[in-house]
């Protein structure tokens, strides 16, 4: 029995639901949200929010059992994340791809999984998704340099997923589009985070200059975006690890910005319930929530939390119930994901800016909960994997019988 197994048997004898790490995660949320201003300020998230998340079992979410995991389906973390997005966006979109990357990591070669989780069963890893660099053959694996851009919670992980273009097999064969798994030790962190908009996540630049990554922490595009991996095949008890990695890792981010938008809503009542004007246009001392416009924004924004958030989680059970009957996820099915991911955020940002537009002079200030949500929900959105106008256009391409052309 491994190190890491043995450790999860003493801590967690049983295996919490999702109604059980709910209510571990509501024990933590208060005060995650009490750091939410200091988080974006920092433009990291904290150990102290870390450590509250791990101690509650989050990065084990959908981690394999046989290294320690609880071993959900990725609808349960997805649920959970945008319950954590309404305390803090920023804390949200790095723990969510950090537990998410664990599935991912699980998709490797079994020795890969062995190097991460091993020696350090807590471990957890960043990613950089953009092959933008190209891997040198070399004895026993390849060899990296380059930049890294946008590895959110770099600060926080051990190891990170380094996208990179492999050499051809043939001369005049294409480059393959792979992750090379590689330990913190191997590369330095550049501070080029300063954005508007999930400012807390420090989603830096990698530095790795001649690093020599083994085979087997090689895992291509073509392998996770099909659901056919190295760990599919070692975790095939259970498979919802085949599930391909697009209709499943780009709903953790879309959860950021659902959540985000939910947190708005829950702030916006709890202040504007109690609210009266006091400025000479609207009239004096009236209450705020006798407005029907108000009452028509808080509408909007709850319906459109609530359809995002129904999108996002049945499309992940159906990916997960095909899997499970033993049939292959379509190439339909994953860009009717990818639709659902990106109009999810697109709902997100609508419920946001809703609620932000009648927010008054108090909402500029940038400790108020509804513009951070604001102003986070639309940084999802920029997400390339998140872009409307790029997934909206794909599957309309697919639909209309012509090639779609995107990430699926």
């Amino acid at each position: 029995m491994s190190i890491a197994i043995q450790r999860k048997e003493q801590a967690w004898p049983s295996r919490p639901d999702l109604a059980a790490l709910k209510l571990r995660l509501a024990g933590v949320r208060p005060e995650i949200a009490t750091r939410a201003h200091a988080t974006e300020q920092s433009r990291r998230v904290p150990v102290e929010n870390i450590d509250a998340l791990r101690a509650i079992g989050y990065f084990d979410i959908v981690k394999p059992a046989r290294f320690g995991g609880y071993e959900h389906d990725f609808d349960v973390l997805v649920d959970l994340n945008i319950e954590l997005a309404k305390s803090c966006a920023s804390t949200a979109w790095v723990a969510g791809l950090l537990a998410a990357h664990q599935w991912l990591i699980a998709s490797f070669p079994e020795q890969a999984q062995r190097d991460v989780w091993d020696l350090n069963p807590d471990a957890v890893a960043c990613g950089s998704y953009a092959p933008a660099c190209k891997a040198i053959k070399a004895d026993g694996g390849y060899r990296l340099s380059g930049r890294w851009s946008f590895a959110s919670g770099c600060d926080n992980a051990q190891w990170s997923l380094c996208a990179a273009l492999l050499p051809a097999e043939a001369e005049d064969g294409p480059l393959t589009p792979a992750f090379l798994l590689v330990p913190s030790t191997d590369y330095v962190i550049d501070d080029t985070w300063n954005v508007v908009g999930l400012a807390g996540t420090g989603s830096k630049t990698l530095v790795l200059n001649d690093v020599l990554v083994p085979a087997h922490r090689v895992l291509t595009f073509a392998e996770t975006t099909s659901g056919k991996t190295p760990g599919a095949v070692l975790h095939a008890d259970n498979p919802a690890f085949s599930v391909p990695m697009l209709c499943n890792i780009p709903s953790c981010l879309a959860s950021t910005a659902v959540g985000a938008a939910a947190g708005a809503l829950d702030d916006y009542l709890a202040r504007t319930s109690k609210r009266v004007t006091r400025g000479a246009v609207a009239g004096h001392n009236n209450r705020m929530a006798e407005f029907p416009t108000i009452q028509l924004r808080v509408a909007e924004a709850a319906a459109s939390a609530d359809a995002a958030r129904e999108l996002l989680l049945r499309d992940l059970r159906d990916r997960t119930a095909t899997v499970r009957r033993g049939e292959t996820v379509s190439i339909e099915d994953r860009i009717v994901s990818r639709r659902g991911q990106s109009f999810a955020v697109s709902l997100a940002i609508r419920a946001a800016e809703a609620l932000n537009a009648s927010t008054g002079g108090a909402g500029l200030d940038l400790a108020n909960p509804v513009q951070r949500a604001w102003r986070d929900a639309n940084a999802v959105g920029r997400h390339i994997s998140m872009n409307w106008d790029a997934v909206g256009t794909m599957y309309g391409q697919m639909a209309l019988g012509l090639p779609p052309q995107g990430q699926y």
